[in-house]
């Protein structure tokens, strides 16, 4: 599995660097501060009424996306910072619950400095991501079928902190690579989860019983690359790849992030979301999680 991951890795860098050569010119970054954002609200809603024989339940959903970039370049050196924030509900007719269809807050943040006049950077990065709510295990009560919720994760709870110095190489805002060989993560939790009666160590997010934070060290290597592959339709991917040396280091942590992005006009868009995750202290099996939607954008 981890072999066919670099080889997909090592596709779409190749795939970026054979697209970055075509539009060596436009990818020249001036000095100074370049910022851009993106607001997008998708809805989604559905109704039938009790004479419908074709089958069907009412439901109504909505989610809202922000996408902001803050880059500065002065000379040889580099500082590219992103925010991501999502967040979705939906809410079936009969179903006592709303539920939660998306929710993310996550930081990139990355400053290079140029060796000599190569793609080549000393780097150092942060990343940081939670979630913004609660998020449930339901279930269905065997002796009543009434659905019953657990909570299993909220606000800072998990919480991930990733930063490091490494090397970095760099064509463009839309295409790069970093690796960092010595990249300390700290996994934070509600100490509530950890005090629990039973509590295993690790059963938590790997964190210990009675703890509210985990200390890792490792080596991390990420990747960016967006391109259009038509008019008006842009493919942006991303990918993580982070081993733990003071734990089972041939467990590689996986997060990859695939939009995208398909322009109808200044205001109207069609969005596709398509995120895998593998982290053992989580869910020993790839998390997956696909968002599409007609959406609104504001653009700033």
């Amino acid at each position: 599995m981890k072999k066919t991951l670099l080889v997909a890795f090592s596709i779409l860098f190749c795939m970026g660097t054979a697209l970055s050569q075509e539009e060596e010119e436009k990818d020249t970054i001036p000095n100074g501060w370049r910022k851009e954002g993106n607001v997008q609200l998708l809805f989604n809603q559905s109704a039938f009424n009790k004479e419908w024989t074709g089958g069907g339940t009412s439901s109504i959903a909505g989610n809202l996306s922000v996408d902001y970039q803050f880059n500065y370049k002065m000379d040889d050196f580099t500082w590219d910072n992103r925010i991501f924030a999502d967040y979705g509900l939906t809410k079936v007719k009969d179903d006592e619950f709303t539920r939660k269809t998306n929710d993310r807050l996550e930081l990139n943040s990355i400053a290079g400095k140029q060796i000599r006049e190569s793609n080549f950077y000393y780097s150092w990065f942060l990343n940081f991501r939670t979630q913004f709510d609660k998020g449930y295990e339901f279930n269905e009560d065997p002796d009543t079928g009434v659905t019953t919720r657990t909570e299993i994760s909220g606000f800072m709870s998990p919480a991930y902190l990733q930063t490091g110095p490494g090397i970095m190489w760099k064509k463009s805002d839309d295409l790069f690579v970093n690796l960092a060989p010595a990249t300390a993560r700290f996994i934070f939790v509600d100490k509530d989860f950890t005090t629990r009666p039973g509590y295993v160590d690790g059963d938590y997010f790997g964190v210990d019983e009675g703890k509210s934070m985990r200390f890792e060290l490792g080596a991390s290597l990420s990747g960016y690359a967006k391109y259009e592959i038509m008019e008006n339709v842009a493919m942006e991917h991303t990918l993580s790849l982070y081993s733990n040396y003071l734990d089972k280091p041939g467990n590689i942590d996986i997060d990859y992030l695939l939009n995208l992005e398909m322009g109808i006009n200044d205001y109207l868009s069609a969005n596709l979301v398509f995120q895998a995750i593998y982290d053992d202290n989580a869910v020993g099996a790839f998390q997956i999680r696909e968002v599409f939607g007609l959406g609104i954008n504001f653009g700033f």
